[in-house]
This record gives C-alpha cells, structure tokens and sequence, in this order.
C-alpha cells in the first residue's frame, strides 16, 4: 500500500470514529465525519487505482460511473454515499436545519458500509 493510500485510510477510520464518538452531543458533527469517513475511504480505493480527485463531486460522479454502473458496487452502496453526501450538506450548512440524533446513528451505520464495501473491492489488503 503505497503512502497516499495510506493516509487516505486512516483518515478514513478516524473519520468514522470521530463520527460514532459526536453521535450523542453533535449529531451535525457526527453527520459530517460519517461523510468524509466514506469520502476518504472511497478516495483510498480510488488511489489504489492511480486515481486523484480534487472536488467532492468528482468522487460521487466517480463512485456512480467507476463503481456501481460497472457493477463493482452494488446499487445500494452508491445511494448510501449520496445520502451521506446530502446529509453532510445539512449538518455542515442547514442553518437552522440540524441532522436528527436518529440521522447521525444511521449516518455513521451507512459510513461504515461504505468502508466494509471499499475493503471488500480493494485490490490491496487494507488494515
């Protein structure tokens, strides 16, 4: 696993920790890291593949065309990582629009199929 792969993963994991530790005092928060958990942990897949993406929607467009139109992923797991990505759009910038408790627990559940779904694809072992 070269090093960008690397970093890419473990920010990933401290994402979907960060994620399960704010569930009950920041749902918002909680939100937000279930996001970038899988926003990591999907750009690690694509690293592994010499692939670098600088926007956010270049990784969902990619995670949409790359994985789940080619049948490596299956359709649900694409979903998932557009709820997330719209759920993190609220808890970042809802105003006075918050993310409900019960959002942030099924946030961080769904981020944590994203990362099972990366490693089980990924063509090098993940820690």
């Amino acid at each position: 696993m070269n090093r960008e792969v690397e970093a890419l993963w473990e920010r990933a994991t401290t994402a979907i920790e960060s994620a399960r530790a704010l569930l009950d005092i920041d749902p918002d928060g909680s939100a937000s890291r279930a996001y970038y958990a899988a926003f990591f942990g999907v750009s690690a897949l694509f690293a592994m593949e010499g692939r670098v993406f600088t926007k956010h929607t270049a990784v969902a467009a990619a995670v949409h065309r790359d994985l789940v139109k080619t049948g490596r992923w299956p359709v649900e797991l694409g979903e998932i990582y557009s709820w997330l990505m719209r759920t993190r759009q609220t808890g970042d910038y809802g105003q006075d629009v918050h993310v409900k408790p019960a959002e942030a627990h099924e946030a961080a559940d769904k981020a944590a199929r994203i990362l099972e779904g990366v490693r089980q694809i990924s063509s090098e072992q993940l820690p």
